[in-house]
């Protein structure tokens, strides 16, 4: 399909996930708006690449997800919004009572409470133009929970309401809102993780992968950036058009034990 025409408006696209669905939404022909809070050559240099690659639109605008002011602000200065792509997203890890509050504030901000504003914001450009597309990236922990996660797995599930709200007040409109929830997705940032988890707990690759990092995921395969992108386009077809409210599991068969 084609997506020439639209613009896309990914959070947290620099890099990882966000940045796999920015390349395949541009290939399939939309315009799209790369963000970090980072705004620095390399950002720039990345939508460049893109666009001289795919011969879209894209650019990038610096945006702290942190703060609703700045999410809000990042759609109207895109100037357009056909395609919303939440995706911002931080961790960290803590027993509930030794979590420290700074960092859940962040993670409920970050992961969550961007995808409101942004929607928000969005919502009447997509009625404006009479078609419109939110996706957003939730995870297997919106469905499901670990220890030791609590402001993840909080606004993780958070998304996944979020969006049936959105779907339910778009359900008479040409827009759609829908969850996709990965599991474990290679990505720079579990690349890195890999040889410190073999040097842990003394195992050759394959096995730390397969054993320590991939054991709630039964495949034993990450889920790829790029599989992340094309879930996303599919969300974005005609094929898709009544496929709203619900959440796409892409997480190797995690939230089938």
């Amino acid at each position: 399909m084609t997506l020439t025409g639209k613009t896309a408006i990914i959070t947290g696209s620099n890099s990882g996930i966000g940045l796999g669905i920015a390349r395949e939404l541009a290939k399939a022909g939309a315009d799209v708006v790369l963000n970090s809070f980072s705004d620095n050559d390399e950002d720039h240099a990345i939508a460049k690449e893109i666009a001289d690659e795919t011969g879209t639109n894209t650019r990038y605008i610096q945006a702290d997800m942190s703060k609703g002011d700045q999410c809000r602000a990042l759609v109207e200065k895109a100037g357009a919004c056909d395609i919303l792509i939440n995706n911002a997203g931080i961790q960290h890890v803590s027993g509930i009572d030794e979590f420290p509050t700074e960092k859940w504030d962040a993670i409920i901000a970050i992961n969550m409470s961007s995808a409101f504003h942004t929607t928000a914001a969005a919502l009447p450009m997509m009625r404006k133009a009479g078609w419109g597309r939110v996706i957003n990236i939730a995870s297997a922990h919106g469905l499901t929970a670990s220890p030791y996660k609590s402001a993840y797995v909080a606004a993780k599930h958070g998304v996944v309401g979020l969006t049936k709200v959105t779907a339910l007040e778009t359900a008479q409109e040409p827009i759609t809102a829908n969850a996709i929830c990965p599991g474990y997705v290679m990505t720079p940032l579990v690349e890195a993780q890999i040889p410190d988890t073999m040097e842990k707990y003394n195992m050759d690759r394959e096995t730390a992968i397969k054993e320590v990092m991939l054991t709630r995921q039964p495949s034993k395969e990450f889920a790829t950036t790029e599989q992340m992108g094309g879930t996303a386009v599919f969300l974005c077809s005609d094929a898709a058009a009544q496929i709203t409210g619900t959440t796409i599991s892409v997480d190797g068969g995690w939230t089938a034990l």
